[in-house]
């Protein structure tokens, strides 16, 4: 089947974890993703752990489907490899340090003026103005500033999100952004430059919390895994030592829960619990009469209570049990993937396709494609053996 993006060739100068899974949702699409890499250790985050095989967790989940070219950017003849290889290509997407790029005279100005139909996507941790401009931004840093940490956690502590949050946001904006360029291209001949801030995307992410304390209101509280302002939405313990994740949204499932679930319907036009806002208001109230009812059922019996209430519930899985997921099997989402280290399973992207397959191809190894990109620019094995013993590549 032909995929969307079949054709198009990525040039990205990444590393770590915004760019790269930008550029694998491009790899998923169809794109040639090609991964710059410096010689020798390439991406740092491969050595960020040694999980999955002995390669980084990290590296893994955000690289596959890529070929990786190894280049040391401060040498003259590496970066006219690069230059010949940005003239071929579609994309250009780079998160080095701020201004790093434009040093090497790859900045979009530089480049449109070559190269008109060129897209350029730069991923930073600011953006390419502003007072903060030049400052290092790393995921936690981000979710700092954006005002993540100041509404997740609890009262008595702040808490980062349990996976690259500012990343994983800047990554799809970029990744959404760089698909829009190509439409546009498509229609108007020209390529395009694509300022994405892990700021400004996590920034997105925050609007809830950001209207909530509009104008000065106060901000929505730290309540753990319990929602700021529905009740009873969130975690309760049950008498088998589970958690039971259930919400509920409106007054017709507040009475459903008490009947049902609770087995108590008069609760359900107790004055302190009969809207959201007192529900809420006297959530330490509600909170104890839940437990007492929970003490004494195990976790499958809570469940199928919420169940045939129709009240949303989960269970609160580990990593084992989401590897392990029944409606992952069931819809077969699993997929196996090579890498330097043998077979790995891999996630099929979100959003089954009934008009193509996604691209699930290996991880590559540091520099794996290195030779065979330098011959289809015309290089020979003498050239190659040249910039080898320079260590150019």
């Amino acid at each position: 089947m032909t995929r969307p993006l079949d054709g198009i060739t990525v040039i990205s100068l990444e590393h770590a974890i915004a760019a790269p899974f930008c550029t694998r949702q491009l790899a998923d699409l169809g794109a040639r993703v090609i991964k710059v890499e410096r010689p020798g250790a390439g991406d740092f985050a491969r050595a960020y752990d040694t999980r999955v095989k002995g390669q980084a967790s990290h590296f893994v989940w955000t690289n596959r489907s890529k070929e990786s070219l190894t280049l040391d950017l401060k040498q003259p003849a590496a970066l006219a490899v690069l230059r010949e290889l940005i003239g071929k290509a579609d994309v250009l997407v780079q998160n080095l340090a701020p201004g790093a790029a434009a040093r090497m005279g790859l900045g979009f100005e530089t480049l449109s003026k070559a190269y008109p139909r060129l897209i350029v996507c730069d991923i930073s941790g600011y953006g390419e103005d502003g007072p903060y401009r030049d400052k290092k931004a790393y995921d936690l840093l981000i979710q700092s500033e954006a005002g993540f940490l100041s509404v997740t956690g609890t009262p008595d502590s702040p808490s980062k999100a349990g996976n690259s949050m500012a990343d994983i946001a800047a990554a799809m904006y970029a990744y959404t952004s760089i698909l829009s360029a190509l439409l546009l291209r498509g229609r108007t001949g020209a390529g395009s430059h694509i300022d994405v801030s892990m700021l400004e995307s996590l920034g997105e992410w925050m609007g809830y919390p950001l209207y909530y304390a509009f104008d000065g209101a106060a901000p929505p509280p730290r309540c753990g895994a319990s929602h700021a302002s529905i009740y009873p939405y969130g975690p309760f313990q049950v008498g088998d030592a589970g958690t039971v994740m259930l919400g509920l949204q409106n007054e017709r499932e507040w009475k459903q829960f008490c009947e049902l679930v609770l087995q108590n319907a008069a609760l359900a036009n107790d004055p302190r619990f009969d809207s959201n806002a007192r529900r809420n208001e006297n959530r330490d109230a509600l909170k104890t009469i839940i437990l007492d009812a929970f003490a004494t059922l195990s976790t499958e019996q809570v469940l199928a209570r919420l169940d045939q209430a129709q009240i949303a519930n989960a269970r609160m899985n580990d990593m084992a049990d989401v590897w392990s997921h029944p409606q992952l099997q069931a819809r077969q989402r699993w997929q196996t993937v090579g890498s330097p280290a043998g077979d790995i399973p891999a996630l099929l992207p979100p959003g089954r396709s009934s008009a193509f397959d996604y691209r699930m191809d290996p991880v590559p190894s540091v520099g794996q494609h290195t030779d065979a990109i330098l011959r289809e620019l015309g290089q020979d094995d003498a050239a190659i053996a040249r910039l080898r013993a320079a260590l150019a590549i």
